[in-house]
C-alpha cells in the first residue's frame, strides 16, 4: 500500500510539472513562467543604480524566494522521472540547472548573480505550453533555406567587404585627416557603418566629392538590405514549392489513390493518372495513351 502511493504521488508531480494538456499542468507552466519573467524584471531593476539604493533589499529577497523555488522545482523534476541521468543532461535540464545556481555563485563570485538573465532561455518552455511546436517546420523551412543561400550570402558580403575597403580608402584619401579620417582602417570602418544605414555621427564628409561618394555609398546601403533578403526569400520558396510537389507525388503515388482513381473515374488515364479528360477523349491529354472506358 505504500509503495502504491508513493507511485501515485510520483506520478501526479509528474502530470503537474511534465504534462501541459492537464489543467494542473498549464497553471504549473504559467506560474512558473509568471516566475521566470518576475526574476529577470528582479535582476534589470537591479543593474539600475537609483533604484537598487532604495528598494535592494526588496529585490534581494524576491531573488532568493524565486531562487529557491526553482531549486526545489528542479529537484522534485528529478525525483520525478524514471531516468534523472537522461533529464539531468538534456537541453531543459541544463538550462534548468544554469537558471537556479547563478544566486547561490554570487557568495563566491561578485556580480554573477547577473547571469539570473540566463532563466531567460527558461522561456522557450512557451513552445511547449501554447502548443507552438507545430510550427516549428515552417522554421526549419526557412532554416534550410538560409543553409541552401549560405555560398551565394558569403559571396555577396566578401563582395561588400571589398566594397568597404575600397570605398575607405578613397575616403581617406578625399577627405584626409582634416575632416576625420586620419587612417584607412578607421574610414573603412566609417563606410561600414554608413553602408549599413547604421550612421557613423563622429566624423562627415565635408568636401562635395566626399559628399557625392558618400551618397553613393547610401544609396547602395539599401541594396545591401534587399540582395540577401531576395536570396533566401527565393530559396524559400522554391523549399515550400518543392515540399508540396512531393507532397502531390506522394498522393498521386499511392496505390490506394491509383486503384481508387481507376475504379471511380472512367475517365482517369491507367498509364500517368491524369483526370479532367473531355467526356469524348479517347487518348489521354498527358501522356497519348488510350483511356480507359467501360
Amino acid at each position: 500500500m505504500e509503495h502504491k502511493n508513493k507511485h501515485t504521488w510520483k506520478t501526479r508531480l509528474h502530470e503537474i510539472i511534465y504534462e501541459a494538456d492537464t489543467p494542473a499542468g498549464k497553471l504549473f507552466d504559467v506560474i512558473l513562467l509568471i516566475a521566470i519573467l518576475a526574476s529577470i524584471i528582479f535582476v534589470m531593476l537591479e543593474s539600475v543604480s537609483s533604484i537598487d539604493a532604495k528598494y535592494h533589499t526588496i529585490l534581494n529577497v524576491g531573488e532568493w524566494i524565486i531562487t529557491i523555488l526553482f531549486t526545489v522545482e528542479y529537484i522534485v523534476r528529478i525525483i520525478t522521472v524514471n531516468k534523472p541521468l537522461k533529464y539531468i543532461t538534456s537541453f531543459y535540464g541544463i538550462i534548468d540547472l544554469l537558471s537556479t545556481i547563478p544566486k547561490y555563485l554570487s557568495f563566491f563570485f561578485v556580480g554573477s548573480q547577473a547571469l539570473i538573465t540566463l532563466r531567460a532561455l527558461r522561456l522557450l518552455r512557451v513552445f511547449r505550453i501554447l502548443k507552438l511546436a507545430r510550427y516549428l517546420g515552417a522554421s526549419n523551412q526557412l532554416k534550410d533555406s538560409i543553409i541552401a543561400s549560405r555560398v551565394k550570402i558569403l559571396v555577396f558580403l566578401f563582395a561588400v567587404l571589398v566594397s568597404s575597403v575600397i570605398f575607405g580608402t578613397i575616403m581617406y584619401l578625399v577627405e584626409g585627416e582634416e575632416n576625420g579620417f586620419s587612417n584607412i582602417p578607421k574610414s573603412v570602418y566609417w563606410c561600414i557603418v554608413t553602408l549599413t544605414t547604421v550612421g557613423f555621427g563622429d566624423i562627415a564628409p565635408q568636401t562635395a566629392l566626399g559628399q557625392f561618394i558618400t551618397t553613393i555609398i547610401m544609396i547602395l546601403g539599401y541594396g545591401i538590405i534587399a540582395v540577401p533578403t531576395g536570396i533566401v526569400s527565393a530559396e524559400y520558396a522554391r523549399s515550400v514549392n518543392k515540399s508540396a510537389k512531393n507532397e502531390e507525388e506522394k498522393e498521386l503515388n499511392s496505390p490506394y489513390k491509383a486503384q481508387q482513381a481507376v475504379h471511380t473515374n472512367s475517365q482517369c488515364c491507367i498509364n500517368c493518372l491524369a483526370q479532367k479528360h473531355q467526356d469524348d477523349a479517347v487518348f489521354c491529354h498527358k501522356c497519348g495513351c488510350k483511356l480507359h472506358h467501360d
